[in-house]
């Protein structure tokens, strides 16, 4: 990315600047969300959609981008290694210096990983139709908490095996002794295993 006021050039992943004026700067993170449209339409029902506008349509990546893009060659540094494919879809998670890919796959298989990236407990999961992911530290009041998912719930419901608290798909006690409590969201990219490589060298596989 370049921006406008000083023609620095920023990467993409890391918001680091890495030439120009402004270069060895770096963008402070803003958690967001990959989910599908219906779990985001579901918790924000007065949300706004941002449409595409027509005046610079033939600006615009064509419907069949990711296809196309999945023929371009992957870099010869990022190449197959501990037996993952380049192209393999991981969710990427970092915290302070360290940092660890999940396969998605692995993800959709297990809806619920408890696992603990940089000292910091971590709890990932997928929604019920396993497409969307979120990823949060399961401590509470300093205490790493330990969750599993309610059987046969729809929307996807957790539950602690401390409290015995229901759990929301954001991270929010619905029920239960620990009701209104919030787990805090961390940042997650999902990301080809290659790219993530690339901008995080020394990370870590989830087996």
């Amino acid at each position: 990315m370049r921006d406008e006021e000083t023609g620095s050039w920023w990467q993409q992943v890391t918001g680091e600047a890495i030439l120009g004026p402004l270069k060895g700067h770096r963008l402070t993170q803003v958690v967001h969300d990959e989910i599908a449209f219906s779990v985001w339409k579901g918790e924000q029902p007065t949300g706004r959609v941002l449409k595409p506008d027509e005046r610079v349509a033939n600006k615009y990546e064509p419907a069949d981008w990711e296809e196309r893009y999945l023929k371009l060659p992957v870099p010869a540094s990022a190449s197959a290694d501990e037996g993952l494919p380049p192209r393999t879809l991981v969710i990427g998670v970092a915290v302070g210096a360290a940092s660890k890919a999940y396969p998605f796959a692995k993800l959709q298989e297990h809806p619920v990983i408890l696992d603990e990236v940089g000292g910091t407990p971590v709890l990932l999961i997928t929604d019920d139709r396993k497409q969307s992911f979120r990823v949060f530290d399961r401590s509470i009041d300093g205490r790493a908490f330990e969750f599993f998912a309610k059987p046969n719930t729809s929307p996807v419901l957790l539950v602690d095996a401390a409290s015995g608290s229901e759990w929301d798909f954001a991270g929010r006690a619905t029920s239960g002794p620990l009701a209104g409590k919030q787990l805090r969201k961390l940042p997650a990219f999902s990301d080809y295993w290659f790219d993530w490589k690339t901008y995080h060298p020394n990370t870590t596989i989830f087996w």
